[in-house]
């Protein structure tokens, strides 16, 4: 549920046809002011999110024989924001390589590698990261995640608050701590930090998603299901039932799952799966009387 995660998420390539390449070689490099401005427009662009436009700007800096490793790792940010995280990675590793981009190459690179599960090889790399720039705050954020799933809880405790001084309480961060406090059984603090996250960015699915989970490990059914959308009822209803059988309250969370898989128009694997595992917590008595509720 990270956004996650994290995240806390997630571009056009820089390559041209050979017929282009060899036009833009013999092309004057761009001045350095000309360069820099080119730049903060495409971070502009990015940071808006406007991907086209950003996408148009790389090429034109790349049409006019830029060469520059900023505009690689530009593009390494464009290329994961469209999820395309295989070219990202190329991108990012090559940023790595020069003193100019390294730290957020290596950010980067960690953050794609945690993202497509490379857990052990993300790992060293974030922690070079903020080594080289501890003001790199995605790569603190996704460090967070990372102990999270080793269950380095104070470690990840550190990162969070790390990249939350960093970015200025970026939302994402928020949610991803509350996720990690709500994995520990802070349930309140978890709420306080899902809910600040919601306040920063009313949008953010996943602390949405998030709160909702927290509501129903604290028994608040109704309030984990109230307000979703007739298209998100399914989901919704097995959030509760995953968060009910963390807390011990079988019957309900056979109830819940049960429902979730009625309320799917098609088979929906992961609630199967949820009930699988609580019909074996709950034991065969407890799973038929469920069953047989009204």
């Amino acid at each position: 549920m990270r956004l996650s995660m994290f995240a806390a998420g997630l571009a056009l390539a820089l390559s041209a046809s050979p017929v282009l390449a060899d036009s833009a070689a013999h092309k004057p490099k761009p001045a350095a002011a000309t360069l820099d401005r080119a730049v903060a427009e495409i971070q502009r662009a990015l940071d808006e999110q406007r991907l086209m436009d950003a996408g148009r700007l790389l090429d034109d800096a790349a049409l006019a024989g830029a060469d520059d490793p900023r505009l690689i790792l530009l593009d390494g940010e464009l290329e994961l924001q469209r999820g395309r995280l295989s070219d990202a990675l190329g991108d990012f590793t090559q940023a790595a390589n020069s003193p100019v981009t390294a730290a957020r190459g290596l950010q980067g690179e960690g953050l794609v590698l945690s993202l497509t599960g490379a857990s052990e090889k993300a790992l060293p790399i974030l922690q070079s990261a903020v080594a080289k720039d501890p003001t790199a705050w995605r790569a603190w954020n996704a460090l967070g995640s990372e102990y999270d799933a080793r269950g380095q809880w104070g470690q990840a405790e550190a990162a969070y608050q790390t990249a939350l001084t960093a970015s200025g309480g970026a939302a994402i961060v928020l949610n991803n701590r509350g996720y990690s406090r709500l994995l520990q059984r802070r349930r309140e603090e978890a709420v306080a930090d899902l809910v600040a996250a919601l306040r920063k960015k009313p949008d953010l699915a996943e602390a949405r998603t998030n709160l909702r989970l927290a509501l129903a490990m604290g028994g608040d059914y109704d309030g984990a299901l109230a307000g979703g959308s007739p298209g998100d009822k399914a989901a919704l209803l097995n959030n509760a039932g995953f968060a009910a059988a963390m807390r011990g309250d079988y019957h309900t969370a056979l109830d819940l799952l049960n429902r979730a898989i009625a309320t799917k128009s098609e088979y929906y694997e992961r609630a199967s799966e949820n009930l699988k595992i609580v019909q074996a917590l709950a034991g065969p008595a407890q799973a038929q009387q469920a069953h047989a509720a009204p």
